[in-house]
């Protein structure tokens, strides 16, 4: 079943981060596209303020994954595939140990790693409106 989650501006930013946890409240693997500046980073961000990560959450283009703990220790695996050549390097990383590990897994650019993702994953794709709004479509 296809959901609709609307942003219509930064300022709903995070109460649109509760609603998508609320909607996805049985899950923890959410795969993220959406073009260029499309926002993504931008919500998992949010989405980690909602889970109470601790750490400072930064964009992982060039370190491929950043982890963060939550307040209560659990962790936050953020994602972006963007950088990689092949999937081979997804896997040179051991990629499939944070998919199958029980903390959220936040993951852009899934599409160079599609024939390894989770069969349960969340696929959530961000388009940018023409009144520069944002929605998500998840599915």
């Amino acid at each position: 079943m296809m959901q609709e989650l609307y942003i219509s501006n930064l300022e709903n930013l995070q109460e649109a981060a509760k609603k998508f946890l609320e909607l996805n409240k049985a899950k923890n693997k959410f795969a993220f596209y959406g073009d260029l500046g499309a926002g993504k980073t931008t919500f998992i961000k949010a989405l980690c303020n909602e889970l109470n990560v601790v750490d400072i959450v930064t964009s992982p283009t060039f370190s491929l994954i950043n982890e963060y703990q939550s307040d209560d220790l659990s962790p936050v695996y953020h994602m972006d595939f963007y950088r990689i050549k092949n999937i081979n390097e997804a896997y040179d990383i051991g990629v499939e140990d944070y998919f199958y590990d029980n903390g959220f897994c936040f993951i852009e650019w899934p599409e160079k790693i599609e024939e390894i993702l989770p069969l349960d994953i969340v696929y959530v794709k961000i388009s940018v409106l023409d009144d520069n709004s944002r929605v998500l479509k998840i599915s």
